[in-house]
């Protein structure tokens, strides 16, 4: 079927442009109306606890958005500053769409600082504004805010920050893509040796972009898409593209070295029936790791999963017609392979791994015991949802913010919110608020007013931790039901309900990649070892980055300053990336291996070892290659402000060094020799006998170049 996809490419090459380039200029004019449908996405399911409190209290008491601000660098009490800032705080209060202003200057609230040289400025809008107009209103009042004569006025708040969230992640993506395809297209033409040659792999990825830019606009139609969402999913959709297309030049040129005589349309039936093959498998792969993402059944990953299925899809189909399609049209342009002689040494991968096999045992347990030491930071990971101190160092809104939390803290912490079904005399709820006073020492209830008859609802204002609160008002004995909402719960809830769902979705991509990867070798014990391969470097992986974005290592050179915890989303998105793109290389590897293995006579260790060799020199350079692009991708999105985005760009260059070079160079072949013919046991194969599949290709000893 592949190779009839591979000639059909070769025999209609400019149908098959014609419409990638009706794809790619429809997601150049059309795709980049993503960015303005994107909205926030709630990282919470909405049947749990704090999400159901949450949703009923807002239909019962709804509150606005708020927008705060914090006025410094003058005594408080000067007279030029009283006056001007109480002109200021009416003003607002006309504003059309505003509800409320707390103020030290005209609402006597008191939140002035220690020191008597900030204040602090809470405005409410009406909760009846839609998104566009509150941010219409907030702007007003920010305006209005900016007339104050004062050295410093930092204005933030929740909305604000969402929208300048959003408009950097649209700058970092910009930037990340620029700079990744600008230096990508210089290390492809050097390696490829042609301009031309470097150029089909950037081609299939920007038509890839582009076609997921335009995939996502319409699906931002159907859910909601967030900016972080695109940024990712793109980020991804440049990676496979890239690798796919280096995967299937590669193959091309050995397949014209082998066969000078041949016609295109047999080189390219030949070229899509095998690194097709490597492709599909990947692809497909891939896309299974994704499908865990759905297990979690989170909005936000939910609608990332999606817009990942999609740029998969597409990469793989770029994979399999595309880059055969530009092969087709330039491939008297594409340099022919260089012949390896016996002078020349063979790549880094080849040598790493014919370095493991003399010591196989030594290099196993020492590259194992080194990746379980990186993981071990792993053990004091802190996942909080991100606020605005994931925005740049010395954005407003995070400026704002740090402010907030510094001189205003016991004004502005972050209440734990018990809703009662029950009125506040009510004989069931009555012990409920006498728990709730001896839990919290509090003499009495912050209780909401304006509230229908029936329902009680108390905002808490702990003085240590309020997951620990939250936690002892769940365990509450209620004759009534009583649900706890507020950040702390949501939290709290964010956690359990990734914990309870984990087993699920490492069912989903376990058993997936484990059917694929025996489809492909047709052995049981290879797909057992990659999975293996796999969680290493992951754990390996998520241990750096605590040490780097938790514990703050290096996060001077990566222009950033830590907040203390990661993103609760990072490690499920690594944690599916990083599962993908290793089984990526995985089965670039594994494909040939597997070649050279039912090519060869023996079924002894030894053509096990020559097998493993031969697989991983063929392949060593494409993958070591695809493992650079890859690498200079995700360092372009490593450059952008956006912590939460650093994090996944900075997570995936270190997956994917560590796997390229520690994992696939040494562990591999180390472990597979280790193994011997036992790597190719399946059910109903006797002990030390192969089976090998029919239609070999005629093998090629591509360590000598004959």
């Amino acid at each position: 079927m592949l190779a009839l996809l591979g000639r059909w490419t070769a025999d209609h090459r400019m149908l098959v442009l014609a419409v990638w380039a009706v794809i790619a200029l429809a997601g150049a004019v059309f795709g980049g109306t993503v960015y303005d449908r994107t909205q926030s996405v709630d990282g919470l399911r909405p049947d749990v606890e704090s999400s159901v409190a949450r949703e009923r209290i807002d239909r019962l008491a709804p509150e606005g958005e708020r927008v705060v601000a914090v006025i410094s660098g003058r005594d408080f009490n000067a007279t030029a500053l009283v006056d001007n800032a109480s002109r200021v705080m009416f003003d607002i209060r006309a504003i059309p769409g505003v509800a409320k202003v707390t103020d030290a200057y005209t609402a006597g609230s008191g939140q002035v600082s220690s020191d008597n040289q900030s204040s602090l400025v809470t405005v409410e809008l009406k909760p009846s504004l839609s998104d566009e107009e509150a941010l219409a209103v907030a702007d007003k009042v920010k305006a209005a805010l900016r007339r104050i004569d004062a050295p410093r006025v930092l204005v933030g708040g929740e909305l604000l920050a969402e929208r300048t969230f959003g408009e950097q992640a649209v700058k970092d993506a910009a930037i990340g893509e620029g700079v990744a395809l600008v230096v990508l297209y210089g290390v492809l033409a050097v390696v490829l040796r042609g301009i031309v040659a470097g150029s089909l792999p950037l081609v299939a990825a920007l038509g890839t972009v582009a076609a997921t830019l335009l995939a996502l606009a319409g699906l931002a139609g159907a859910v909601p898409v967030s900016e972080y969402a695109v940024n990712v999913v793109t980020l991804l959709g440049l990676g496979l593209a890239v690798d796919y297309s280096l995967l299937v030049l590669t193959r091309f040129r050995e397949e014209r070295a082998a066969n000078r005589k041949a016609a295109l349309p047999d080189l390219l039936a030949t070229t899509v029936a095998t690194a097709g093959r490597a492709v599909l498998v990947s692809g497909l792969a891939v896309g299974a790791a994704l499908a865990g993402l759905f297990a979690f059944a989170e909005p936000l990953l939910a609608a990332m999963a999606l817009g990942g299925a999609l740029v998969v899809c597409l990469a793989t189909a770029a994979g399999l017609t595309l880059v055969p399609a530009l092969i087709a049209v330039a491939h008297r342009r594409i340099p022919a392979l260089a012949v390896p002689t016996r002078k020349q040494r063979p790549g880094v991968l080849a040598r790493l791994a014919a370095s493991a096999q003399r010591r196989p045992a030594a290099v196993a347990l020492g590259v194992t015991a080194g990746l379980v030491l990186l993981s071990l930071p792993l053990l004091h990971l802190t996942l909080a949802n991100s606020d605005a101190r994931s925005l740049p160092t010395k954005s407003e809104e995070r400026l704002a913010y740090e402010a907030v939390e510094r001189d205003f803290a016991k004004w502005t912490t972050q209440p734990v919110t018990v809703l009662i079904e029950g009125g506040a005399g009510d004989a069931p709820v009555v012990p409920v608020l006498e728990r709730i006073r001896a839990l919290t020492g509090e003499a009495e209830l912050d209780l909401r007013t304006g509230l229908p008859a029936g329902v009680t609802v108390v905002d808490l204002h702990p003085a240590g931790s309020g997951e620990r609160l939250v936690g002892q008002v769940r365990a509450i004995d209620a004759q009534v039901p009583v649900l706890v909402a507020g950040p702390a719960a949501e939290l709290i809830d964010a956690r359990e309900s990734t914990r309870s769902r984990l087993p699920i979705a490492i069912a989903v991509i376990v058993v997936a990649t484990a059917i694929l990867l025996f489809a492909l070798t047709r052995s049981v014990v290879v797909p057992v070892k990659a999975l293996c391969m796999n969680v290493l470097t992951l754990v390996a992986t998520l241990g750096a980055l605590v040490a780097v974005f938790q514990w703050g290592w290096g996060s001077a050179l990566l222009g950033f300053e830590p907040w203390g915890a990661l993103d609760i989303t990072t490690p499920l998105l690594l944690f599916v990336f990083i599962f993908g793109l290793s089984m990526d290389y995985e089965v670039f590897l594994l494909a040939r291996i597997k070649e050279e293995w039912d090519a060869r006579t023996g079924d002894d260790r030894a053509a096990n070892d020559r097998a493993v060799l031969a697989g991983i020199t063929a392949t060593g350079p494409v993958v070591t290659t695809a493992a650079l692009a890859i690498g200079i991708v995700f360092l372009g999105f490593a450059l952008g402000d956006l912590i939460a985005v650093k994090e996944i760009g900075v997570g995936m260059t270190v997956a994917v060094l560590l796997d390229v070079t520690v994992v696939r160079g040494l562990l591999l072949p180390a472990t597979m020799s280790l193994l011997g013919t036992a790597n190719w046991w399946r059910p109903g194969l006797k002990p030390g006998g192969t089976l090998r599949s029919r239609g070999s290709l005629p093998h090629r000893d591509v360590t000598s170049g004959r």
